[in-house]
């Protein structure tokens, strides 16, 4: 398949630039994979969508504040640094601008004398290892300098950081939120666990690889990002009794769909505790292991997540509910409506 297959229109307007208000009170689409058919609805009607017996899986990563501004003391040229991934200790893969400003060897400092860096290793598009150097614990050097890395497509200073954060963020290392999740607050979890559904956590650290446009004209010739995830004893030991008692597994977002997907493909569709880097590619003539029904965010034209979806429930039905959520004005991309796809 193509990649332009994938594509769609979309109103520049339509992306979403702020969070709501209030987390469940964004709109959700529902539609039924089989059928085609959609349905408008709020959040909280989600609820009615899970049947006691079944889990819902979250992903419980939580986002760094992992933007930050420095200046090289030699020149006093501003630099700024996106951290990706923790290599070993304070070593760290990052992305630089201006990359061509930072050469290996180059030292930064940021917030005074706080923390500093150098470029140790330069890479492709302007990605750079850097080993930091402070005093203290990282995470609180972080977050007292760091910015919260909102997607490239959002252009409104975010007030509240915590909007960028599901309310059950709990494992640092991400680079962008999972987004699906940002739509669930404490009291909606609350009344889920009520009905008898099950709530079960993964983790998958989200890397901005998320966010890169398919640039090979075809589907086969594209080159997936690799992401960490960990799925505990505890989540398997749920899974697998839901499963067996006939109850479904409804994943909260793609990256719970890929850490899913990528454990039952390793282990013959059983469900394992597993910790491991994936670069599943899901798109459409993949065949679900484990995922019955997932909650999904609106995602980009011609994206890998558009794809994943499109695998799900076939390109035209995702297509068509795409057009139709265009046409409803619903909101786009990480601070927007809500998808469930059954």
């Amino acid at each position: 398949m193509k990649t332009s297959d994938f594509d769609f229109y979309l109103p520049e307007e339509l992306i979403a630039q702020t969070p709501l208000e209030n987390r469940a009170d964004s709109r959700l689409l529902i539609v039924d994979s089989s059928s085609g058919d959609v349905s408008d609805n709020r959040f909280p009607a989600i609820i009615n969508e899970l049947q006691a017996g079944d889990a819902l899986v979250l992903n419980n990563t939580r986002v760094l504040p992992a933007r930050l501004h420095g200046v090289k003391p030699d020149t006093g040229g501003h630099l700024e640094v996106l951290l990706l991934n923790n290599q070993e200790g304070d070593t760290w893969e990052t992305l630089v601008k201006p990359a061509k400003k930072a050469k290996k060897g180059t030292r930064v400092s940021f917030g005074g004398d706080t923390l500093t860096a150098v470029v140790t290793e330069e890479l492709e598009h302007g990605g750079r290892i850097i080993e930091f150097e402070y005093e203290g614990i990282f995470l609180e050097v972080l977050e007292s300098l760091g910015e919260m890395p909102l997607p490239p497509y959002i252009k409104e200073r975010l007030d509240d950081p915590d909007r960028y954060q599901t309310v059950y963020a709990k494992e640092n290392g991400s680079a962008a939120a999972p987004t699906a999740g940002l739509h669930f607050t404490k009291d909606l979890l609350e009344q889920i666990e009520e009905k008898g559904i099950h709530i079960a956590y993964l983790t998958l650290h989200v890397g901005l690889g998320t966010f890169r446009p398919v640039s090979a004209d075809e589907l086969d010739d594209h080159e997936m990002h690799s992401e960490f995830y960990y799925l505990p004893a505890e989540t398997a030991e749920i899974l697998n009794r839901v499963k067996k008692n006939g109850g479904r597994i409804i994943a909260v977002g793609t990256t719970s769909i890929r850490t899913l997907e990528t454990v039952g493909t390793k282990y013959a569709g059983e469900i394992k505790a597993d910790s491991d880097w994936t670069s599943i590619f899901i798109s459409p003539g993949y065949k679900f292991k484990v995922v019955d029904a997932f909650i999904t965010n609106f995602h980009l034209p011609k994206s890998t997540l558009v794809m994943l979806v499109s695998a799900f429930a076939g390109r035209e039905t995702i297509l068509n509910a795409y057009a139709h959520a265009v046409k409803e004005r619903y909101r786009f991309f990480s601070f927007g409506d809500a998808m469930f796809i059954k």
